[in-house]
């Protein structure tokens, strides 16, 4: 090596130490901080009504405290195949490749080519070249910007996450609810049966009674009119058990009549527990999804208030090549050219784009920390509302209980006194409606009283299991 190439040699050497020291220089800075986050909602310290024969109760699988199996199997099958959960499921692969491209703007990249070209002349003389290069850049990210995208991308990740529990939790909510209005119309179908059946016996002894003079022709039309009504009202019961059970399939991703045949034996009207643990206001919206999603909405805003405010910043480029050029592709390996480049590009005037981009992302910011109360303030109110609901369906059950048995008691007194000849008919179709309408209520608050279990499992964040990784 000749003094001129130990000279040039030398100077290359120097002025990569000089990019290389500026770029480990200006990489200390730190990243724009994060703003402040407000304190938001503050929760109260308990619930107004907490249960006094709470038992433990599996928020994650609150199904399961319902004892049924056929519920706990259509739930388990929901969660598995609902339309609405398969959609979260592919926002949330959307955003997790999303993430990924944030992440990889921090990696510095590589790339190679390889060409080879034949030219021939007019004199039939040919000639063959081949080029290769290999390029590696790396924009640095000096102050921040591409970090605070990776982590607002993050956010958004474990967002989509916890929208898909949030789906979950709807979705099993929906198919408890709607299973135990299943229930209830099948009980009142078979209620309406039953009364029925009896009203027809009294239909039957009255006519008799008529043709013995015994009983006006008033009394007859009466009876017919009762028995029609009740007649009426069975093909209404039978369409609200179909399409609830259709309602049922469709929950459960399968076809309208799948499960008719499999719910059409009825049960009982599924209840939890007598009573169940209520954790503190505050870790509820610790529980819940929809709050824990907008909270990382709030997260992923902050962090692109930073990032707007970065752009304003100088931004930094590595870039590396090598290249070769011979005659044919074998012989590649011979004399290499190289090159070191390091640019930056500061930002003058831009008519005030960057300073818009981060009043916007600030606005945004507000409204992400609005969201994030209000759905503080919501499932607050969710979860004391449905309690008092809860206890007024309790007592309004007992209340009912006690007016089903004394109209029991009093459709059969009327029957006995009216075959006697000591009371007008009328009576008895006073009590026998009276005796149908305390027993159809208590059907119904029963049903009301399950479902309102359901809506404060929901409303609690039940349906899912919080994992480190979100929290």
């Amino acid at each position: 090596m000749n003094r001129d190439d130990t000279i040039d040699a030398g100077r290359r050497r120097r002025e990569r130490a000089f990019v290389v020291a500026g770029v480990l220089a200006l990489s200390a800075c730190a990243a724009p901080p994060l703003p402040p986050r407000p304190a938001g909602v503050t929760p109260p310290p308990a619930w107004s009504v907490a249960p006094a024969d709470a038992t433990p109760t599996d928020l994650a699988a609150w199904w399961q405290g319902f004892q049924d199996p056929m519920l706990s199997e259509l739930v388990a099958r929901a969660l598995a195949r609902n339309t609405d959960v398969r959609t979260a499921q592919a926002r949330l692969a959307q955003s997790r490749a999303a993430r990924e491209l944030a992440l990889a703007g921090l990696r510095p990249v590589l790339s190679a080519s390889v060409s080879a070209q034949r030219n021939k002349a007019e004199d039939a003389s040919s000639s063959r070249t081949a080029q290769g290069a290999l390029t590696a850049g790396w924009d640095i990210d000096l102050f921040g910007s591409a970090r605070r995208g990776a982590e607002a991308a993050s956010a958004d990740l474990q967002s989509s996450d916890l929208a898909m529990a949030a789906t979950r939790v709807s979705i099993a909510a929906e198919v408890g609810s709607t299973y135990v209005q299943l229930r209830a119309f099948q009980a009142r179908f078979k209620l309406a049966g039953d009364i029925l059946q009896a009203q027809t016996e009294t239909d039957q002894i009255t006519q008799w009674r008529a043709k013995a003079g015994l009983a006006s022709a008033l009394e007859v039309e009466r009876s017919r009119a009762e028995l029609a009504q009740l007649q009426a009202l069975m093909p209404t019961l039978a369409a609200s058990v179909a399409q609830t059970s259709d309602a049922l399939s469709v929950l459960a991703g399968d076809l309208p009549l799948a499960w008719r045949d499999r719910l059409a034996a009825a049960t009982d009207i599924p209840m939890p527990a007598t009573g169940l643990t209520l954790d503190i206001p505050a870790q509820t919206l610790r529980q819940r999804p929809d709050v824990r999603a907008a909270e990382l909405a709030v997260d992923a805003a902050a962090a692109r208030v930073s990032q707007a405010g970065a752009t304003h910043l100088p931004s930094f480029l590595l870039q590396s090549s090598l290249a070769w050029k011979a005659m044919s592709i074998g012989s590649l390996g011979g004399n290499a050219a190289r090159a070191l480049i390091g640019s930056t590009n500061l930002p003058l005037l831009d008519g005030g784009t960057r300073r818009a981009q981060v009043h916007s992302q600030e606005a945004q910011l507000d409204a992400a920390l609005a969201a994030y109360d209000a759905s503080s303030l919501q499932a607050l109110q969710e979860v004391e509302d449905l309690l008092a609901g809860v206890s007024a369906s309790r007592d309004r059950l007992a209340a009912l209980r006690v007016a089903a048995d004394a109209a029991q008691n009093a459709a059969l007194m009327a029957n006995q006194r009216h075959a006697a000849g000591l009371i007008d008919f009328q009576v008895v179709l006073d009590t026998q409606r009276t005796l149908l309408n305390a027993l159809d209520s208590v059907v119904t608050t029963r049903a009301e009283l399950a479902i309102g279990h359901v809506r404060l499992f929901k409303a609690l964040g039940g349906g899912w299991k919080p994992t480190p990784e979100r929290s």
